[in-house]
């Protein structure tokens, strides 16, 4: 199926969405879901949370409008004191961050205590949603070398289920869906796609991943590709929480895209237990080398 097309396709499962969710929202009122979006970057800003004065940033923005049509609200911060607060208040924390959030920042955001990522953690084990977008796995690094794999990962990276490893140019490339996670629950075929998107790579992967869309490096160009297919959005329970990541969302335009739109919102309303999914792990089946790092001599 060509791109235009799959976008056809999510265009029409999203309004078909907001249109239900609008109905939703009216009927709950006051009630309404609450998500804290937390846009902190220790390390590299993004532009898509890069904030103009007193302006949310883009991607601020359009979880806040996604979040409007579906019936939730957004609070965005980049205050790492929000987690020395009450996190019973939201029903899912949503991350697009960078770095160490217990170290300083550029833009002087006040950082996360030890003590409030502890919370964090203990949040999400308890039953808080967590969603990740992007620079999420590029967060709390574990200890030891960027380009092997650890038998003793961050916390941080043990509940997100991954750790970004490195990118290469940004460039035109396909994910393949080995779920139907957005068929069944957004409407759009399980059938491959591509972007023009930062594309990242990992390490570190949580055994009990459920991989619903697979980075296809067969014909990606850069070093840091040239390895085995491995996820690239995914879903994983921690504790009692449900824990999604999508590695997209780098660009201004893919923010912008229906098909990532449908995606967080999906992502969203699953950690929230909007709806149900069978996630059972499938990380041994559908990408069994996605822990080489690098492809083995020949294997081209």
């Amino acid at each position: 199926m060509r791109r235009r097309d799959l976008l056809g396709f999510a265009s029409a499962a999203l309004l078909g969405r907001v249109t239900s969710s609008m109905a939703r929202s009216t009927a709950q009122g006051r009630n309404k879901p609450r998500v804290l979006y937390f846009t902190r970057s220790a390390g590299s800003e993004h532009s898509v949370v890069r904030r103009k004065g007193p302006e949310l940033s883009h991607s601020e923005r359009i979880l806040t409008d996604i979040g409007r049509r579906d019936g939730f609200e957004v609070e965005c911060t980049k205050d790492g004191r929000v987690f020395d607060g009450d996190l019973t208040r939201f029903n899912a924390i949503a991350f697009y961050t960078t770095g160490d959030l217990t170290q300083a920042a550029k833009d002087g955001s006040p950082p996360v205590s030890p003590d409030g990522k502890r919370r964090l953690l203990d949040a999400v084990a308890a039953g808080r949603g967590f969603i990740g977008f992007h620079a999420a796995t590029d967060t709390f690094h574990s200890k030891g070398p960027r380009a092997e794999n650890q038998a003793d990962p961050d916390p941080y990276i043990a509940m997100i289920g991954g750790e970004f490893v490195r990118h290469g140019t940004q460039q035109e490339a396909s994910l393949h869906a080995v779920s139907s996670f957005f068929y069944k629950n957004v409407g759009v075929p399980s059938e491959g796609l591509s972007f023009t998107e930062e594309w990242y790579t990992f390490k570190n992967f949580a055994r009990d991943l459920h991989a619903i869309l697979v980075q296809e490096t067969q014909f990606m160009k850069g070093d840091a590709y040239q390895r085995p297919d491995f996820p690239a959005t995914w879903a994983r329970m921690h504790g009692k929480g449900r824990v999604f990541y999508t590695s997209l969302g780098h660009r201004e335009d893919v923010w912008t895209n229906p098909f990532f739109q449908a995606i967080a919102q999906a992502g969203l309303e699953w950690v929230m237990g909007k709806f149900d999914y069978d996630i059972t792990p499938n990380l041994a089946e559908v990408t069994p080398r996605a822990s080489q790092l690098k492809n083995a001599e020949g294997m081209r």
